[in-house]
């Protein structure tokens, strides 16, 4: 919504008939993504958010730092990174958020900022001091067990010790929602392509050039076109040898994807960041075993949401062949797959992930975050159209 209102009413109908519970009439105030009102009572929005109590990721992420000294990362974690890396050292206090930013490339902190500003003006935020890594691949290795930092990453590894948070583009797609260009969790369901029996029985991929294993995957399209049809629309890695690997072919609408039974998802520079919205469509996806992963593929179990294939993309062919031969099976795990994204990969569940991290992150710190020397304020947007009136602040003010 870009306005907020008293009370409001959603009729969803086909022809005229009345869809499910349809009339929804939701009691108000209903405030729009840029209305600061936060609730005050963190417990309270979580309950109203329908929040799990425990995400067993962020359980695993944060085991590796029993306390967090803020005093002491905000001192060695520039020393360490802050000279190679694209990092940004936040600290939320009193619902406001600061920054300070370290290298070059820090054009991505505008994903952290907009969704640090989106949840402080929905709830009341802890006080946490924290660094995000704003590139690709995870920076903390695990072979390093004396002095491990605690790193906000967007993708982890089976390598590193990194935190794991949503994707940026997860996390951009729940906060532009349907206004975005590109893809979105909520449009691709709208957009699933034929019924699964009219579905074309080819394999589908297309992508650009980041990892060996992609050009692979071309050469075995190559080899079996009948199997797999998978080109490259960008080159920008390798070297495009025409006679390998054919022609970049334009880019293809995302939604034309699930006319295509099967969908392979094979890393880039890191995990492929597209699984989510693959999930989401009703073809069944063939994914790549890999290292790295996104904050949710450890609760996902392969033969059930998605079909596993070996890195080296040794037995591909072998999986699709399963899956032609096993029709009914593989009808149930593209389901299952896109169930699990609509029950965990929507926009209230991204809002809980994120929320219950920094929670949790929080109750580790052994001393007051900080704002530190150099830290910027970061504003919250003031553009907005449809200025709100936020009852809970007026309720306060007049106590």
């Amino acid at each position: 919504m870009y306005a907020s209102y008293q009370n409001l009413k959603i009729e969803v109908k086909t022809g005229d008939k009345h869809v499910a519970q349809s009339p929804y009439v939701l009691k108000g105030p209903i405030y729009h993504e840029n209305c600061d009102c936060p609730q005050e009572d963190s417990s309270a929005w979580l309950e109203e958010m329908n929040c799990p109590q425990t995400m067993p990721q962020i359980q695993r992420d944060l085991a590796n730092f029993p306390t967090v000294d803020p005093d002491k990362i905000a001192k060695e974690i520039p020393q360490r990174f802050g000279q190679r890396q694209s990092l940004c050292h936040y600290t939320i206090r009193d619902n406001e958020v600061y920054i300070k930013t370290y290298g070059e490339h820090v054009g991505f902190r505008i994903f952290m900022d907009a969704i640090l500003l989106s949840l402080t003006r929905k709830v009341k935020m802890p006080d946490v001091e924290f660094f995000v890594n704003l590139g690709d691949w995870p920076l903390e290795k695990k072979k390093s067990p004396q002095n491990l930092h605690p790193i906000f990453s967007w993708c982890g590894s089976s390598e590193s010790k990194d935190i794991v948070m949503p994707t940026y583009d997860l996390t951009d797609s729940v906060l532009e929602s349907m206004g975005r260009v590109s893809l979105d969790m909520m449009s691709v369901q709208a957009n699933t392509g034929p019924s699964w029996e009219d579905k074309n029985t080819t394999a589908f991929w297309r992508g650009r050039d980041s990892r060996k294993e992609r050009l692979e995957l071309v050469k075995l399209s190559r080899k079996y076109p009948e199997i797999i049809d998978a080109a490259f629309t960008n080159f920008f890695f390798f070297k495009h040898d025409e006679s390998l690997y054919g022609p970049i072919v334009k880019h293809i609408s995302f939604f034309d994807f699930f006319k295509y039974k099967y969908q392979i998802n094979i890393d880039g520079t890191v995990a492929a960041y597209r699984l989510p919205y693959l999930l989401a469509g009703n073809s069944v996806v063939l994914k790549q075993d890999s290292i790295y992963y996104e904050h949710f593929y450890n609760e996902l179990q392969p033969w059930k949401h998605y079909i596993p294939f070996k890195s080296d993309l040794s037995d591909l062919l072998e999986k699709l062949q399963w899956a032609k031969e096993h029709d009914e099976e593989a009808k149930n795990i593209a389901k299952s797959g896109q169930e699990f994204a609509r029950n965990n990969l929507m926009g209230d569940h991204i809002f809980c992930y994120y929320f219950k991290l920094f929670q949790e992150y929080a109750s580790l710190q052994v001393s007051e975050p900080k704002i530190r020397d150099g830290m910027e304020k970061v504003p919250q947007p003031d553009d907005d159209l449809f200025p709100c009136t936020c009852h809970r602040k007026k309720a306060k003010d007049e106590l």
